[in-house]
Order: C-alpha cells, then structure tokens, then sequence
C-alpha cells in the first residue's frame, strides 16, 4: 500500500461555499472522497451536487456531536452534549457517560446515517468533526453503530506529523483497536500541514489527509485553517499536488 493516498475533504453540507468547493476540489482531481453532516444547512444541496458532479458513492458520514442542531430529541436534552437544544461543543472527554448520555449517542448517530441514507448517500466511509470519534467513552457504541449500518471504513486516529510520544502510544493502541475490530482504515492519517512538514511519510505509507475546502473573500480554492475570521483563510489547495504527484489517488471505496 506505499505511495498511495486518499485525500479526504470534511464538511460536505455544512455551508453552501464549502459544499461547492468540494465539488471544485473533485473536478480538479484535488481530493478522492468527502465525508458529510447530516446536520448541516447545505445536506440536501450538497447530495445534488454530488450526483450532478459524480461523486456521491464516494461520501461518508462526517458524524458530528459538537456543533448545530441535532437530529434526536432526546439528545437535545441532554447537558452532556448540549445546551438550549443545539450542541455546545464542551464534551468533557474526561468524564464518562452514564448508560442514558450512551443511549442518546447511540440514537442521534444512526439518525444521521439514516438521514444521510434518506437523502440517497451510500455512505462509504465514516469519520467525525472534532475528531469526536476518537473519544475512547464514544468509539465503542459508534463501532458498533457503524457495524450495524454497514460502516467498515472509519478514519484512524492522527498518527502522521509532530505528535509527542505518549500521545503516539494512545493513538497506536486506537487505531491497532479499530483493525482488530474488524474496520479498515489508512495506516497514517494527519492534515495538509502534516503532509508539507513530513512529505517522506507519503511515499512509505497508506495515508489520508484530511483538508477542509472552501473559497477565500478571492474565490481562490483553499483548505481552510481558520474559522474564527469573517471570510475563510487557508493554503491554496492546488498547491497538495506539491505534496502528493507521483502517488497514486485512491478513495475509501477502494480500500479492500
């Protein structure tokens, strides 16, 4: 599997300029799959324009449990994850959920496969904003979710760029965790910034990159690295193939 990647964009249907520069990204041949928010103000849109451009068997769920309105009542209710029914984005990681926090997880994810499914996304891949699947309290009900629902392909937990060597040891046992349960994943996961830092890593290993398109207040595609500014600020995205020519291109449908 060396000198193979699959460059993986967020946010598909969370905003209407993201979800366009997605579909920009796939034209220019930039990313290879997408993962989408059941929760976002754009889903519906964003499945037209991935039917319409030719990529709609290559979106996964993007599962999200820190931002926007959720899908499931109960969840709504519930302080752990939210406040005045929207998700507050506070998840004590920390803290473990008593068995009824567990039981609206486990309802509000297979309401967002489902919605997703509704909408006609196949779903082929799953992986989570804020990275909120990497919890070691959530992953044990969102494996079994995803099982249930045909998931099998997940993202891994980041394993690619400056990680500090605790933090690889706690990264090594989830992702060895998630392949021993039976899901597959890429052998080294991190960001646009991780694969211009350590481009040697590329050719060695099976790796996703996670980027974030959108267009800047200049129309010019980015991954976006900032959401606290008005317009979005982030690297030129053409500027991956710096990175990434020379390697083949695969998607999380062709992981086998």
């Amino acid at each position: 599997m060396q000198n193979k990647v699959i460059i993986n964009a967020d946010d598909f249907g969370k905003t209407e300029s993201c979800s366009k520069a997605i579909a920009e990204a796939f034209e220019q041949n930039l990313i290879s799959s997408t993962t989408a928010m059941a929760n976002g103000a754009y889903i519906e849109k964003a499945f037209d324009l991935a039917e319409k451009n030719g990529f709609k068997d290559e979106v996964g769920i993007h599962i999200v449990l820190t931002e926007g309105v959720p899908l499931t009542e109960d969840i709504k209710n519930d302080p752990f994850f939210c406040e005045n029914g929207v998700f507050h984005g506070r998840i004590n990681r920390l803290k473990k959920p008593s068995k009824d926090e567990i039981s609206h997880l486990e309802s509000e994810i297979i309401a967002q496969i489902k919605r997703l499914r509704d909408i006609g996304f196949t779903l082929s891949h799953a992986d989570s904003h804020h990275h909120i699947h990497t919890d070691v309290f959530f992953i044990k009900v969102i494996k079994k979710v995803l099982k249930e629902n045909g998931v099998n392909k997940i993202r891994s937990h980041r394993n690619f760029g400056q990680i500090r060597f605790y933090k690889k040891i706690v990264k090594d046992v989830f992702n060895g965790k998630l392949k021993s349960g039976g899901f597959l994943t890429a052998e080294k996961m991190g960001s646009f910034k991780d694969a211009r830092d350590f481009p040697e890593t590329l050719k060695k290993h099976l790796t996703e990159i996670m980027v974030h398109p959108d267009f800047d207040k200049s129309g010019v595609l980015i991954d976006r690295t900032d959401w606290t500014s008005e317009f979005p600020i982030g690297y030129p995205l053409e500027k991956i193939k710096d990175y990434t020519d020379g390697l083949q291109f695969i998607s999380y449908n062709d992981l086998k």
